[in-house]
């Protein structure tokens, strides 16, 4: 055998693999559409030829009911986005707060570490629906000095107080996700705790865990509607009045829709938002 010509080795030949995989993607494509449709017929079927079907349309969707009831549910829930709002404001920074608490280092920290323990075990603990009802029933009778008595003041210091429980352990996840080796180096650099803290573990944890808080966003909004229970007259109490008034459900129908609204478009906000952070890891990664 000639050296200088060493013998070709045989080629494989693979089909074309763009095209395999395209009609693939419209034969799934197919798949799934027929596979809805068929879902969605059966599930409709069910559901309008039941017996009692036209009963409960006229109890949850009377267009008349809808119309009647909208304006004021829409009015009340401009309330539900005014908490919304104040909350939002006021969770990352309690819960900020009671991360770095509990993330200090050192035995003089100690009271610090147990307070935020204590804080993060409690509210957590407590049911949002009983947290609303103790702190909006039980403290304005105090009559506090300096403290307000108002329903909105004491929903919104219910949802703070729960909700920053939860996000101060999803800061802290973060936190404890950072290197240790970043905190010696920061040390090393001649910055105290704290400098150490502000200048490179919580920019760090704070982008790790985004994803993560941008999801509680989206539970926030739902849960402001517990605050209904005060008495205060946002949308779902609005609801409960027509209802009460009408005994009919329509009113009620109306306020999930609302609440629809905004809380689809944050999911799917958040979804496109950690995907693309998904992929900007993997590409820095490459």
């Amino acid at each position: 055998m000639n050296a200088e010509h060493p013998p070709r080795r045989s080629r494989r030949v693979f089909p074309a693999m763009p095209k395999y995989f395209e009609h693939e993607g419209a034969r799934a494509a197919a798949i799934a559409t027929v596979s809805c449709f068929v879902f969605f017929g059966v599930v409709s079927a069910l559901v309008f030829t039941s017996p009692n079907w036209p009963k409960l349309r006229d109890q949850f969707f009377n267009w008349d009911d809808f119309k009647k009831s909208a304006p004021d549910v829409v009015d009340g829930f401009w309330l539900n986005l005014e908490l919304f709002f104040w909350a939002m404001l006021l969770i990352p920074i309690v819960a900020l707060l009671v991360a770095v608490m509990r993330s200090l280092r050192g035995p003089a920290f100690f009271p610090l570490r147990l307070l935020a323990i204590v804080y993060t075990d409690l509210f957590r603990g407590i049911p949002l629906f009983l947290l609303i009802v103790l702190l909006g029933f039980g403290l304005p009778a105090l009559d506090l000095t300096g403290v307000p008595n108002g329903v909105k003041f004491w929903g919104i210091a219910a949802l703070t107080l729960s909700y920053a429980a939860y996000t101060a352990e999803i800061y802290r996840s973060g936190i404890d996700a950072v290197p240790e080796s970043q905190r010696a180096s920061a040390r090393a650099l001649g910055l105290t705790q704290g400098q150490a803290m502000r200048h490179a573990i919580l920019p760090q944890a704070i982008r790790n865990v985004v994803p993560a808080l941008m999801n509680t966003v989206v539970s926030l909004q739902k849960d402001v509607a517990l605050i209904s229970v005060l008495g205060i007259r946002d949308a779902v109490r609005e609801a409960q009045i027509y209802t009460s008034r009408t005994f009919n459900y329509t009113s009620y129908v109306v306020a999930t829709l609302l609440f629809l609204a905004i809380s689809i478009p944050l999911t799917r906000f958040v979804d496109w938002y950690t995907a693309r952070d998904r992929a900007q890891r993997s590409q820095s990664l490459v």
